[in-house]
């Protein structure tokens, strides 16, 4: 398996074979970095750090990723945050692939398959910061639990622990693993970026 970004430009993303919706025809390569055959994270060299482009014309310098070398599946995640220092923390959702990934201080440390919003209810894309916290929200507005709850958009759209199961959509909110959704409520903040790619 190799790795591929682009060196000195955004990137669209880091080419792994991990989503469950993912056509390497959809992914832009210029430079192939192979995968070290052993260990959970991959570094980059910090004169060839890659970008990754975020709506609204943002970038984010990316230093490592998890290395992930099997596919994942609905209701898996990977969680390693071993080594990597405190820093800013940034959220990165591609509905099309449905994976969230977590960043701090530019290195991965998270990364789950996702439910989404349906046709009827889709999940907005766009830049967007948390706005509120809560590790126990309940929804009035769907009677049913939405636990550990982050806040993006005042009509209610959030991340938060869900089954994430194939065929599942949402009413719009991003659902992850639960004990995903308790790991990244641990380190997320408001007023953290999270950025939602559309499908």
């Amino acid at each position: 398996m190799t790795v591929g970004c682009l060196v000195g430009a955004p990137i669209v993303w880091i080419l792994r074979e991990r989503a469950p919706s993912v056509a390497a025809s959809q992914i832009t390569i210029s430079a192939v970095i192979p995968t070290p055959p052993s260990g959970v994270r991959i570094w980059y060299p910090a004169r060839h750090y890659p970008r990754l482009s975020l709506p609204n014309g943002r970038q984010e310098v990316v230093r490592s990723v998890l290395n992930i070398a099997k596919p994942m599946h609905f209701g898996s995640f990977v969680w390693d945050e071993k080594h990597i220092p405190r820093g800013q923390v940034w959220v990165r959702i591609d509905l099309a692939q449905q994976l969230l990934s977590v960043f701090r201080g530019g290195h991965e440390i998270g990364s789950a398959v996702i439910v989404y919003g349906s046709d009827g209810k889709p999940t907005p894309t766009g830049t967007f910061t948390i706005l509120e916290r809560d590790s126990d929200h309940y929804s009035r507005s769907y009677d049913a639990p939405m636990p550990y709850m982050l806040r993006l958009t005042k009509d209610g759209v959030a991340i938060h622990g869900s089954k994430v199961l194939q065929g599942w959509a949402t009413h719009g909110c991003i659902g992850v693993p639960l004990d995903f959704a308790r790991m990244l409520f641990s380190v997320a903040k408001k007023g953290d970026l999270v950025a939602i790619l559309p499908a």
